[in-house]
């Protein structure tokens, strides 16, 4: 057992102890996430809690039990925050058990899940506690220039001219302005089929939120329905799309009409999508965490059929057909299989 686990292990005996629960001394792994923190499964006679072990130098505890609190204060089902230690970088958490909604869902169960997590949904953006960061322009910026470098340049080994430069520049500039002209809700900035749990009363638990913002409504829509890890037709993707932004006009949300409420989806989708390439590049070139590049290409079909609805964006849509597309399917990883597919 290495010293850090070792710790965590000891601080959840104490933890255990302090509240009359008795655990197991040794602790489980629960499969991780793309940060620097680790989960374990404690074990009681009374029941299990997920011990975190999140080390300070990389990982901020603050922001996730505030939220957490907050949230879960307005009705959000978000794991209880039973223990911290801030110092350590260490917590105590309910456990919402290990089943994710990603394998629960095919075509006969996508309907039920998914209107469970737009009701979800709508909770979420109604919270009004904690006072959430801005999702401004320079943090919505900062996030897609991880594409140029990590994906276009690291990645993909592409050199960039200056007029490449200028065109992303471009694009940016367009996608920002539109996910600013939108209303502003509480985000939760990864609302997919990973971050939400199925509970053994069949309803939706919520993980992963400690990067919350103040941001635009079609933020969290578009990171549920254009998931990084699945996809669905176009046409369903219109149907939820317009269901909601109805839903939202009866909570009193000031949405735009159908058609400019699907572009500023559309829109919003580019931005995520261009910033989750960047990512999902640097967890494969930093951190050794390859397993994300196999959603490499449903992520970048996504920018391009987003792209490619939209005349303003003609030269973007070629762009990403002459260069960027060709650079993907070259690539080691992908150089034995047929990618064609997913552009069309």
């Amino acid at each position: 057992m290495g010293q850090r686990l070792k710790q965590l292990s000891q601080w959840v005996q104490q933890q255990a102890s302090d509240q009359d629960m008795q655990v197991s001394a040794e602790l489980e792994p629960v499969s991780g996430d793309a940060s620097f923190r680790r989960y374990f499964r404690a074990r009681g006679e009374a029941g299990s809690w997920i011990a975190v072990d999140a080390p300070p130098a990389h990982e901020d505890c603050e922001p996730f039990i505030a939220i957490a609190q907050g949230w879960l204060s307005q009705g959000v089902p978000v794991p209880r925050v039973i223990a911290s230690d801030l110092e350590q970088g260490f917590m105590l958490l309910d456990d919402f058990g290990d089943q994710l909604l990603l394998p629960a869902l095919d075509d006969g169960s996508a309907e039920r899940h998914y209107a469970q997590a737009f009701e979800l949904l709508r909770q979420i953006q109604r919270t009004t506690n904690p006072q959430l960061p801005p999702y401004d322009q320079v943090m919505l910026a900062r996030e897609m220039a991880l594409f140029p470098e990590w994906f276009l340049t690291r990645l993909l080994g592409l050199e960039l001219s200056d007029e490449e430069y200028r065109l992303n520049g471009l694009v940016a500039r367009l996608l920002i302005e539109s996910a600013l002209a939108q209303p502003r809700v509480s985000v939760h900035r990864d609302y997919h089929s990973r971050n939400l749990m199925l509970l053994e009363d069949g309803s939706l638990g919520v993980i992963d939120f400690q990067d919350a913002v103040q941001g635009p409504v079609t933020y969290d829509l578009v990171s549920l329905l254009r998931d990084c890890y699945i996809d669905w037709p176009d046409e369903q993707v219109g149907f939820w799309v317009e269901a909601f932004r109805q839903r939202l006009g009866k909570d009193g949300v000031d949405v735009a009409e159908a058609g400019l409420f699907r572009q500023q989806f559309d829109l919003m989708g580019m931005q995520r999508h261009l910033k989750v390439l960047g990512i999902f590049s640097r967890l494969s070139l930093r951190d050794g965490k390859d397993g994300y590049l196999d959603d490499l290409p449903r992520t970048l079909a996504y920018v391009y059929r987003a792209s490619a609805r939209y005349e303003e964006l003609d030269t973007f849509t070629r762009w990403l057909e002459k260069r960027v597309i060709p650079a993907l399917q070259a690539h080691p990883h992908f150089a034995q299989q047929s990618l064609a597919h997913w552009w069309h």
